[in-house]
């Protein structure tokens, strides 16, 4: 095919793909490249793919379809996890020309210079080393893409979580430095930036540098050393497993003015035993503690909890432990996902397994229970004063942005709004389970 001049990018899946998908972005306009958006008829796409969520496979193929309605003749080079267990099925796939792994999808603009689509009928290309081989760290981070920049810190697992895919789709955990992090902080807080979202797979593992993965340093003086760069109003922690987040981490950032009082913390089970068999590495009491540590540190403190239901083995009295366990606890929110096999991990082979009917039985009652936690956390904080940081998305002309602790507040779009900080007094919660707020007795 002609050599493409235009590229377009859907992605699948977590923050993390979403600082690579933009790193990967600034790579072909470095090259000469036209960013487009993706309806509108790309020469090449590249779909970046999860294997966490459920129907990674269907998810992938619809999105190949949708860029082929937009423009049959496109190249379309899938990347991203699922890319990297499964990269023979996906380049089977109608239309895809080309497959990525873990190891290359930082090289797709070398790897695929000339673009070359397959024959009819012959399946995709595929560039995909065994994981062994993915152990370089490549920074990424996104920009421009929304007011919040997430920054790659941080990749791969070493854990052997039982339900996990994790560590086969991208390797073991590696870091870049602490100094690597500051520099590429800085820079970003030269254009601009107002707030950084600390993303990676495993995140308190950080510190494991260099071919042999050593241990150099750790997650606990990254946040130190961010807390002095001046520059940037706001860093959060997006996702850190209870057995990392140390003391001393809280303890910065109860203390700190850039680092937000903003925790998402993954439990999955309350129950002992369904911990076990997921091979976790604390118990919940483990959890009870940190929690109560950061509401004893930071009282407005925002905690999101991730929980998985229907995990083989899981009784109906197993779920009642988790339900009383996250009703008793001060959390604000919960991201709920039924159980789902996943292949070449040892989940699938435990006894108990759980119908679906009762999967989705125990994930709807959670996200009930989400939705009570989150209200009340939100009317704990109404006649508060502070301050909202407002993003770029609108919708049937209302904007929305969040407080320190993650709060989302909704406004009336003001082009002047967006990405600024705004000192404003939360006032009442809406139809929506949006805070709204005002400025000197003012509705924004």
């Amino acid at each position: 095919m002609p050599t493409p001049q235009s590229v377009a990018f859907y992605t699948l899946g977590c923050k993390l793909n979403f600082s690579e998908t933009s790193a990967i972005g600034r790579q072909f306009e470095e090259k000469g490249f036209q960013k487009i958006p993706f309806e509108a008829g790309a020469d090449l796409y590249v779909i970046n793919t999860c294997s966490v969520t459920d129907h990674a496979d269907r998810k992938c193929r619809k999105v190949v379809q949708q860029a082929l309605k937009h423009n049959p003749e496109a190249f379309v080079a899938i990347v991203g996890c699922y890319a990297q267990l499964k990269p023979q099925e996906i380049a089977a796939i109608p239309g895809v020309s080309a497959v990525l792994g873990a190891a290359e999808k930082f090289m797709l603009v070398d790897i695929l210079a000339d673009f070359q689509k397959p024959a009819a009928g012959q399946p995709g290309a595929v560039h995909a080393s065994p994981i062994s081989e993915a152990t370089e760290f490549v920074a990424a981070h996104s920009f421009g893409d929304r007011t919040r920049t997430f920054m790659k810190v941080q990749d791969g697992c070493d854990y052997s979580c039982s339900f996990c895919t994790i560590p086969l789709a991208r390797g073991g955990s590696r870091s870049g430095s602490v100094a690597s992090v500051i520099a590429r902080v800085e820079k970003l807080a030269e254009t601009g930036v107002k707030e950084i979202v600390l993303t990676g797979v495993n995140l308190g593992d950080f510190g494991l540098q260099g071919p042999e993965r050593e241990r150099r340093e750790d997650f606990t003086q990254l946040v130190q050393a961010l807390d002095a760069v001046a520059g940037i109003r706001r860093f959060r922690i997006s996702s850190c497993e209870p057995n990392l987040l140390t003391d001393e981490i809280l303890t910065t950032v109860a203390a700190s003015a850039r680092f937000m009082p903003h925790f998402h913390i993954p439990l999955q089970s309350g129950s002992d035993k369904i911990l076990g068999l997921m091979r976790r590495r604390y118990k919940r009491a483990l959890y009870a503690q940190r929690v109560a540590r950061i509401k004893e540190l930071m009282p407005h403190a925002c905690i999101g909890v991730d929980v998985i239901v229907g995990f083989p083995g899981e009784t109906d009295a197993d779920f009642l432990d988790t339900y009383n366990f996250l009703n008793e606890l001060p959390i604000s929110y919960l991201h709920v996902f039924p159980y789902s096999e996943r292949a070449d991990t040892l989940a699938p082979t435990l006894p108990g397994r759980v119908q679906d009917r009762v999967r989705h039985e125990r994930t709807t009652q959670l996200r009930s229970l989400s939705e009570k936690k989150k209200r009340f956390f939100y009317e704990e904080h109404l006649g508060l004063e502070t301050e909202v940081l407002f993003e770029d998305d609108v919708t049937n002309g209302q904007m929305e942005g969040f407080t320190p602790n993650y709060i989302r507040v909704a406004a009336k779009y003001d082009p002047l709004l967006v990405g600024e900080m705004k000192p404003l007094r939360l006032t009442a919660v809406n139809a929506f389970g949006l805070m709204e707020a005002e400025e000197m007795g003012i509705l924004v």
